[in-house]
């Protein structure tokens, strides 16, 4: 054996698991396809060196895994800049507004809550480790959250602002997504507002850094990682599973963990074949669509207008915007979202023209003084060879309730991690924390299945 283990994916949910994986006793090799670690926690700089989270950066008061591993590794966190009025742009019209409810049509705001009291309703109902077990599982999994808020919202306002959440949470469009599972993430999560909240809620923190020091830190507690090392095929026999690399190289362990998204998992070669059920789960498991896109600006002008530097749009194709300046604020930085359909729409188009148009809606939002950027940053997810999308994977409708118990059952001495494998924050940092603890105290005990199917 090279190994007793070998982790495919050095995210956190990766690295977590070789980390518990070694502090147990036991070796483990971390094989990672590109040729950095992080996974979907990634940094950029900016000409004079500040790193800049082109990836997942933000952590809330609820997500204890990611935040005491924070304070275990001494990466220290700073709140997200919410100081100030934030902006909507709602049908045409820019509106100022304090705290967390803009002033818009009363109908409509009222609406909106009633659809996320119901929403809380239901998700509670739902079990976060067996979603396809909750009460009415098929009749919630049977049909898209579009034709459920279509069905649930009296104003068109309502549906416009509730389309523009699971753009945010999922970088996927409603009718992309079961019903089901947006419970599942409410329920993960805690309550709609947990998710789509800043202060107090997903969005409250940043780390001091960029949350790819969390990665930098953990992979440098591990005694063998290796970058550019992308995976081809497991063979899994009675004794262990040899591990082939897209080069032709090989390692032989005793078990392996996939940290990876379940359509990644999907793509590598499996001897004997996986069970039908895990086979299809995978093919019915999309990353969202997203581009992740940054202007930097000598100052952040907007905070001496009395702006947070937080907006949002129901129309355009940045519909979502943040505050992302460093901490010191020596410049300041305005990231916006491509989310969903609008993703999908300007991915085949090139930088400059993705650029120009959000500059263009952080001029309409923010004024002149947003016409030109000193610099521009941006990641394309779905185009990255190895990630194919973020934040993370949704699934359709039918596809819990049909495959759901195939999304973290071992087969045989492959053990499945990654966020989306979470029961707590599934889809966030804390989550893949948590699947990576999961998934090394499965490789650490008798497989699930009997090897004698293996071998």
């Amino acid at each position: 054996m090279d190994a007793d283990v070998v982790v495919i994916g050095a995210g956190l949910a990766g690295l977590t698991a070789a980390r518990e994986l070694e502090r147990a006793g036991s070796s483990a090799v971390v094989l990672e396809a590109r040729d950095r670690i992080g996974g979907r926690v990634r940094n950029q700089h900016l000409a004079d060196g500040t790193p800049l989270e082109i990836g997942g950066q933000w952590a809330g008061p609820t997500q204890h895994r990611v935040l005491a591993l924070a304070a275990e590794l001494g990466v220290a966190t700073y709140p997200t800049h919410v100081t100030g009025d934030s902006l909507i742009e709602y049908r045409g019209r820019k509106i100022r507004y304090r705290g967390t409810i803009p002033r818009l049509n009363a109908a409509a705001l009222a609406d909106v809550a009633q659809v996320q009291l119901k929403l809380d309703r239901l998700a509670r109902r739902v079990p976060t480790a067996a979603p396809w077990t909750a009460p009415g599982a098929k009749r919630l999994d049977g049909q898209s959250f579009a034709s459920w808020l279509r069905r649930n919202t009296v104003t068109r306002g309502a549906r416009e602002l509730v389309a523009l959440s699971i753009a945010g949470v999922w970088a996927c469009e409603p009718e992309d997504v079961s019903l089901l599972h947006v419970l599942f993430y409410i329920h993960s999560a805690g309550s709609f507002e947990a998710l789509i909240g800043t202060a107090g809620h997903a969005q409250d923190r940043r780390f001091v850094g960029g949350s790819i020091v969390l990665a930098e830190r953990l992979a440098a507690q591990l005694s063998d990682v290796r970058l550019g090392q992308p995976v081809a095929a497991l063979a899994q026999d009675g004794d262990g599973v040899d591990v082939t690399t897209a080069d032709g190289g090989g390692l032989r362990a005793g078990r392996v963990i996939v940290a990876l998204a379940p359509a990644l998992a999907g793509r590598l070669r499996y001897a004997p074949p996986l069970p039908a059920d895990r086979d299809q789960l995978t093919q019915r498991t999309p990353n969202g669509s997203v581009i992740k896109a940054m202007c930097a600006y000598p100052t952040p002008f907007w905070r001496s207008d009395g702006l947070s530097g937080q907006a949002a749009a129901t129309e355009g194709a940045v519909r979502v915007v943040y505050d992302n300046s460093p901490q010191d604020g020596h410049c300041g930085v305005l990231l916006g979202f491509f989310e969903g359909r609008e993703a999908r729409e300007w991915s085949p188009r090139t930088a400059q023209e993705r650029r120009a148009i959000l500059t263009a809606t952080l001029v309409r939002l923010f004024g002149a003084r947003a016409a030109e950027p000193d610099e521009y940053l941006e990641c394309d997810w779905s185009a990255e060879e190895y990630t194919r999308g973020c934040y993370g994977a949704h699934l359709p409708p039918g596809a819990w309730t049909a495959f759901g118990p195939a999304l973290t059952r071992p087969e045989g001495r492959i053990h499945w991690a990654g966020t989306e494998t979470a029961t707590t924050w599934s889809g966030y940092m804390d989550g893949a924390i948590e699947s990576g603890r999961r998934a090394a105290a499965e490789a650490l005990q008798t497989p699930g299945r009997q090897a004698a199917e293996f071998g």
